[in-house]
């Protein structure tokens, strides 16, 4: 059942920071500790845990001296930000949700408090990455405050964990069942939206995924294998699969591509990942896409680039964007300059990613 509407927003802010804090750069660490050995990526893992973590230890410390002290601690994974104080959100204890138990996976539902039973709504589904879980990846994104603004309900569920200790999910040959698991994470989101849908007014044609890293690649997945149900997805850092006979979509589905020049964990250009198999690059993924939903070959690049990474100086992203694609979907490519495998994300990153998804429903 919907719990009580907005608590103090200040208090859930100081509760995410220490969480993003408390193991940021023990994750990223591991993320290279499982990296095959690449001293590159060890090193790009490691700075991005070391800045990372004194970014975010600066702003605790601000949030800290007025904020009460927070009662959870969560292992966790990349960078926070304070969201505007003008947006409203829930403190943990107090966030409207429903709390449900598919295949003994339970998940919250956040209800944005302007929610009208009468009223069709959106939902997204927002997908961890590797060693991540869903509080981590939603401390990293912020797509709460946005769904309270926007008015989407919205899950942030977990994947299974590996004989490694580590969350994932089963998404393509390339990541990252690594442990020879392997769950029916296709299933497993689909129950949730399935009975997301029976307990609450979804609008069928509004039905989003995002995801970072092997969340990218789940929600490639998805978007191959349930073309008919999911409008558009959004991935950082992801690749749909390497063999096109893997991606067979009945219908368009719109998709988001965005990836770092700079990532060495998964590569711009294609690769693999701690032995998986082969992963199209962000260019090869977008293209596959594009071709799929019927675009026009070549897309248009805008003039002005935009500025989605905090840790770089000015404007860092080119936006590509695919035209003439059939049933209003749409296909584009953002690609930071520079950017690594865990960007620092701004808040106009997330609020651009929530509104390209809520922008290309199904006709």
């Amino acid at each position: 059942m919907a719990g009580e509407a907005i608590g103090d927003r200040r208090q859930y802010s100081a509760q995410m920071h220490r969480r993003v804090t408390i193991s940021v750069a023990a994750v990223a660490l591991a993320l290279a500790a499982c990296s095959s050995g690449d001293d590159a990526v060890n090193s790009q893992a490691a700075a991005a845990a070391t800045s990372i973590a004194a970014a975010t230890a600066t702003t605790v410390a601000s949030a800290s001296a007025t904020d009460p002290p927070a009662t959870d601690s969560v292992p966790t994974d990349p960078p926070v930000k304070d969201p505007p104080p003008t947006q409203p959100s829930t403190t943990d204890a107090e966030a409207p949700s429903t709390i449900n138990a598919t295949a003994g996976r339970p998940y919250d539902v956040f209800v944005p408090t302007g929610y009208d039973a009468a009223t069709p709504t959106p939902l997204m589904l927002l997908l961890h990455g590797y060693g991540a879980n869903g509080d981590i990846q939603e401390g990293y994104f912020e797509f709460e405050p946005l769904a309270e603004s926007r008015g989407f309900l919205y899950v942030h569920p977990d994947g299974t964990v590996d004989a490694g200790g580590n969350q994932f999910w089963n998404a393509t040959d390339a990541c990252c069942a690594f442990g020879g698991d392997s769950p029916d994470d296709s299933a497993y989101l689909m129950a949730i939206i399935d009975e997301v849908s029976a307990d609450y007014n979804v609008d069928p044609s509004s039905i989003f995924l995002a995801g970072h890293s092997n969340g990218g690649f789940m929600s490639y997945r998805m978007a191959c294998q349930h073309a008919d149900t999911i409008a558009a997805i959004a991935s950082l850092a992801g690749a749909t699969f390497a063999d096109p006979a893997d991606c067979t979509p009945s219908e368009p589905v719109s998709v988001l591509q965005v990836h770092g020049t700079d990532d060495r964990v998964i590569s711009y250009g294609g690769g693999s990942f701690r032995g998986g198999g082969i992963h199209p690059g962000a260019r090869q993924t977008a293209d596959r896409w594009a071709a799929s939903n019927g675009c026009a070959p070549t897309p248009t690049i805008n003039a002005e680039a935009l500025d989605f990474d905090g840790g770089i100086d000015g404007t860092d992203t080119d936006v590509e964007v695919f035209t003439e694609c059939e049933q209003g979907s749409a296909i584009e490519l953002w690609t930071i300059g520079g950017g690594s495998h865990i960007p620092d994300v701004t808040r106009e990153f997330s609020a651009g990613v929530v509104d390209f998804l809520l922008a290309h429903p199904k006709p």
